[in-house]
């Protein structure tokens, strides 16, 4: 192999020995969700003693996660873990009403364990609400490592740069889509497939505002496609299924896509079912 492309890839390797893997990254994810709830965690932590001793690794192991990009770091390391720390039981809170937003929003859901439990869009919005937190430290990369992990195991994409109120509810979830710049409001369900995306993928965009401002009670239904940074859903309304936005709409306004449908008489080929 060529001497020069193996010293390339010697130098690549000497420069990450402090990189946070992916396993690293998603296992503290997973530990800290475990630890503000007990469904996903492989302990049950017994006394309060406990709960603040696992709290204590969590923070050793966030601070080893920031080791490689101390010197980006708009603060120290321990002034970062206190800080995210600082802001956990505000995340908790900001989850229980996610809960109680998905168990209320969808009628197949038998209690908020179950929701906590087994549904997708739970496991997306914990991920994000936490890397949340992370970037609006400044601090990057994990945060992105921290969505995408909850992206791989849900198929919901959640850029943690967007900015979503309470009550937040997604129902089924799969290929959702919000991009960074996205502003959600209080009480918005979002179904299957919904992508709030940007017009444009020009590099020189990538400080302006890109994505849609969902206000508050705003329903959009599956595959709904509202792309753009000046578009805004006025508070209340319901955009239907399959729709395509890149203008504004009004408050309590209902959009709906419409086509037709032909229902006309069916007869099997007779060649084709013999050979079936």
């Amino acid at each position: 192999m060529d001497k020069n492309f193996l010293h390339t890839l010697l130098t690549k390797h000497t420069e990450c020995t402090q990189c946070p893997s992916k396993e690293e990254v998603s296992s503290f994810y997973t530990k800290l969700l475990g630890t503000l709830f007990p469904n996903f965690s492989n302990e049950v932590l017994d006394s309060e003693s406990a709960i603040l001793h696992t709290i204590k690794g969590l923070k050793k192991d966030l601070a080893a996660l920031l080791i490689s990009q101390q010197h980006q770091l708009p603060k120290s390391i321990e002034e970062h873990v206190d800080s995210f720390f600082s802001q956990i039981p505000e995340v908790y809170q900001a989850l229980v009403l996610d809960v109680e937003a998905m168990h209320q929003g969808d009628p197949a859901a038998r209690s908020t364990e179950e929701v906590i439990r087994s549904y997708p869009g739970f496991y997306a919005i914990a991920a994000y609400r936490f890397a949340h937190q992370l970037y609006k430290q400044g601090i990057q990369i994990i945060p992105r490592m921290i969505t995408e992990h909850a992206h791989n195991e849900t198929g919901i994409d959640i850029h943690p740069g967007a900015t979503i109120g309470s009550h937040f509810c997604i129902d089924h979830g799969t290929g959702i889509v919000i991009g960074e710049t996205t502003v959600i409001g209080n009480r918005v369900k979002i179904y299957q497939g919904v992508t709030l995306g940007a017009l444009s993928v020009r590099k020189e965009d990538a400080k302006l505002k890109r994505h849609p401002t969902i206000e508050d009670d705003v329903v959009l239904y599956a595959n709904a496609t509202i792309l753009g940074g000046k578009t805004i859903i006025g508070r209340g309304s319901m955009i239907g299924g399959n729709v395509w936005l890149t203008d504004s709409v009004e408050a309590d306004t209902r959009v709906t896509y419409q086509t037709k449908v032909i229902q006309e008489q069916y007869t099997p080929n007779p060649t084709h079912e013999n050979k079936s």
